[in-house]
């Protein structure tokens, strides 16, 4: 089919899709909801009752989830690791952003992502791209805050099935909050350390009988530890939701969101280890150094409940994201002396004592429209349980970026140079008069991409004690890029990159039940990632033909709920990864570029959360990997060397006592084991313990105070790198107040 006619027939599909879910509201207009409908009425394919409700807002644990089966399942019964992060443990922890959050969660760790976006490690893989919100993708890269959510999902190993394509050791995806026919009104406001003062609000009121509005918001405006670094950001989320009879629920809602902050690089270092600078010590120019991200998403959810044992959900999501950063930041550190190096007066200087300064920025705009139908049936086949999830995925993605390298005028070159030195004692420079333009090799290109989708799985209950899960998606997935440079491009080269992915992602799992309320299971899936990456843009003329990346995982795992309130979780995972682009003569630079490296992660994850008693909660995990290449795939990433910005061993705790009515503290451990910062594996970075604790008071039944303490002893640690030049040193000791109303 070309191109363009594929594209019409996408978005043809998906209106039809949403056009069929919305005439099934016709039977139902007019009714009026009832007192029973308000109490459970089915939200973004989650039946919310009030008991669920209070189980977000009250504990650690999260019993429930639609997205990793897009079915009303137990977490137990679900043959896959998985974890929630509730609004209670956000809250609890003071956390606002995914980095945060995900500090007590196994298998997840965070990258700086240049300081302009989040770039998370799941099993050992790397993404900028494998972020969802109430299971549909958004995967600009640019940070995201927890304002407007209920939950925060954390799911390992490959997901294509339910998901879609990329996945590849992870993803996250938001639960957001909407209108859902209650009453709410809260608010929380908090100051901190190093000028850190934040605002949010989340109001929801019921206007008629079946109409219910709400809406959340954020602002905030906070500086850092980090010299002339500081953080932007604001946010409203209004939402309405009409129940139509007690059968049909539409959900409409839009954000907008804006993020302005310094790119952030960190420091670089020497002799194979990050630098011991002060803390704050700014690598580079935080002027010249902006980075700011608009979001505006419209989304319509529609609902219908034919029976009690068939259903029909239809989301749409479109979202306009604007995205530029710019940054000055910190290169290699001089290993033998330099003589008059440029940026710097006339001189000598020692090995180790100076280190270099570039510059460069990029713009992305990005259009996504996504539109997902899901149909669902309970039935059964002699004695034997089945429910049975039949949907269709459409989708149309177009993005443009452009990059501009920075030049540093000197007194003999008015044009400028692309390198300038600071010295490792001052390392902060003032260069306003930087220039930005285009050379043969920065980036600029178009792309679109276009995916159609089936989707069809079966949960089959054998008896009370054995399950299985069978599912397999297709997708069909075209790419094309087009590259958009005007400076030293020749004019016979080709420009216009297209692909084609068929892709197959199925889906196994067996899961044995001793007991109700405990799980083993074994389990299968297989993703893939297209060659124009997470970013959709990487296509080029001598990937464009190349299959795509494939990963496989194999887990076995054990849940049990060995409290009401209260969970354990272990999984043993392997997960490979093939079709990785290597040189085929690692020895020889200038050989071919071809899909043959290998690399494998296995490991084990362990995770608590929950109420033990009234008193004490906890969250905990343990994860021990070993990520590592089975190929050499160039002169300096070899077989055996182990993957970047992951540690073998890492481990966290989080527990808090309540030991009379209004009085609660918490203490949080983190242990990291040594990361490496690049696949070379030449510099890493140490392994730390860090302390954690909060203070927590309820002054009536309607507010309430806490404090928040980040590393109390003042630990002296490195948070992650980007590259074997870019390490962000942690935070000292900071504190965050906070006062929380609900009424």
């Amino acid at each position: 089919m070309h191109f363009e006619k594929f594209g019409i027939a996408c978005a043809r599909a998906a209106l039809l899709s949403s056009a069929a879910a919305t005439l099934l509201l016709a039977e139902a207009v007019g009714a009026q909801t009832t007192e029973a409908a308000r109490k459970a009425v089915e939200l973004q394919g989650v039946t919310v009752t009030d008991s669920a409700i209070d189980e977000t807002d009250s504990s650690y644990k999260i019993s429930h989830t639609t997205s990793a089966t897009r079915t009303d399942t137990p977490l137990v019964n679900v043959p896959q690791s998985v974890n929630i992060v509730s609004i209670k443990q956000i809250n609890d922890q003071a956390a606002n952003s995914i980095g945060d959050a995900i500090r007590y969660v196994p298998g997840v760790y965070s990258a700086q992502g240049e300081g302009n976006r989040e770039t998370l490690v799941f099993r050992g893989n790397s993404t900028t791209g494998d972020f969802f919100v109430d299971g549909l993708r958004d995967d600009i890269q640019t940070y995201r805050d927890l304002y407007n959510i209920e939950r925060l999902e954390v799911f390992k190993g490959p997901n294509a099935m339910i998901f879609g394509r990329g996945g590849v050791g992870g993803l996250i995806n938001r639960v957001t909050k909407i209108a859902d026919g209650r009453q709410h009104l809260a608010g929380r406001v908090e100051i901190g350390s190093f000028d850190h003062y934040r605002g949010q609000v989340d109001l929801g009121s019921v206007v008629s009988e079946g109409v219910s509005l709400r809406l959340t918001g954020v602002y905030q405006d906070s500086g850092s530890y980090r010299d002339g670094v500081d953080y932007k950001r604001w946010g409203l989320n209004p939402t309405a939701t009409f129940a139509l009879g007690e059968a049909t629920t539409i959900s409409l809602g839009y954000e907008h969101f804006k993020d302005e902050r310094v790119a952030d690089r960190g420091v670089s270092a020497y002799q194979n280890v990050p630098l011991r600078t002060p803390r704050g010590a700014f690598f580079g120019d935080p002027n010249e150094s902006p980075t700011d991200t608009n979001t505006d998403a419209g989304t319509l959810y529609i609902a219908h409940r034919f029976s009690d044992t068939v259903s029909i959900r239809n989301r749409t999501r479109y979202a306009d994201y604007d995205k530029f950063y710019q940054n000055v930041f910190p290169g290699t550190v001089n290993t033998t002396a330099s003589v008059n190096p440029v940026g710097l007066p006339a001189g000598s200087y020692a090995p180790g004592t100076i280190v270099q300064i570039q510059a460069y920025n990029q713009a992305t705009q990005r259009k996504n429209f996504i539109n997902q139908t899901d149909l669902n049936a309970t039935f059964s086949t002699g004695s034997i349980e089945h429910t049975l999830l039949v949907g269709a995925e459409f989708g149309h993605q177009k993005t443009d970026n452009i990059r501009l390298e920075g030049f540093f005028p000197t007194a003999t070159n008015a044009q400028g140079v692309q390198t300038i030195f600071a010295t490792i004692a001052s390392p902060r420079v003032r260069r306003p008069d930087v220039q930005w333009r285009a050379i043969a090799s920065s980036g600029a290109n178009h792309g679109t991409t276009d995916l159609a989708a089936g989707y069809i799985q079966d949960q089959i209950e054998i008896s009370p004690m054995f399950q299985i899960i069978l599912g397999v998606r297709y997708e069909h997935f075209v790419t094309k890029v087009t590259d958009t440079r005007t400076v030293g491009f020749p004019a016979t080269q080709q420009r216009d990159f297209k692909t084609t992915d068929n892709l197959w992602s199925p889906r196994a799992g067996l899961i044995f039940k001793p007991i109700e309320q405990a799980s083993i299971y074994a389990s299968f899936s297989k993703t893939y990632l297209p060659r124009g990456g997470d970013q959709l843009t990487g296509l080029t003329i001598s990937t464009q033909s190349l299959a795509p990346e494939k990963y496989q995982n194999y887990e076995l795992g054990a849940k049990w709920d060995v409290l009401p309130g209260f969970n354990l979780q272990a999984a043993i995972f392997q997960l490979d990864r093939d079709n990785v682009l290597a040189l085929s003569d690692p020895n020889n630079a200038a050989s071919p570029t071809v899909p043959i490296g290998r690399q494998r992660t296995k490991g084990v994850e362990l995770s608590a959360a929950g109420n033990i008693t009234d008193q004490l909660s906890m969250v905990g995990a343990y994860t021990y990997s070993d990520a590592k290449f089975l190929d050499s795939v160039s002169g300096t990433v070899l077989k055996g060397n182990r993957v970047a910005m992951i540690p073998k061993q890492s481990a966290s705790l989080w527990t808090r006592f309540d030991p009379i009515k209004p009085l609660g503290v918490a203490v949080g451990i983190i242990h990291m084991g040594r990361r490496f910062a690049a696949t070379d594996n030449t510099v890493s970075m140490p392994g730390f313990t860090r302390f954690d604790g909060a203070i927590y008071y309820k002054l009536t039944d309607t507010l309430d105070v806490q404090v928040n303490v980040e590393n109390i002893f003042n630990k002296r640690y490195f948070q992650f790198a980007h590259s074997n030049t870019n390490f962000t040193p942690a935070s000292p000791t900071a504190v965050r107040a906070g006062i929380n109303a609900r009424f």
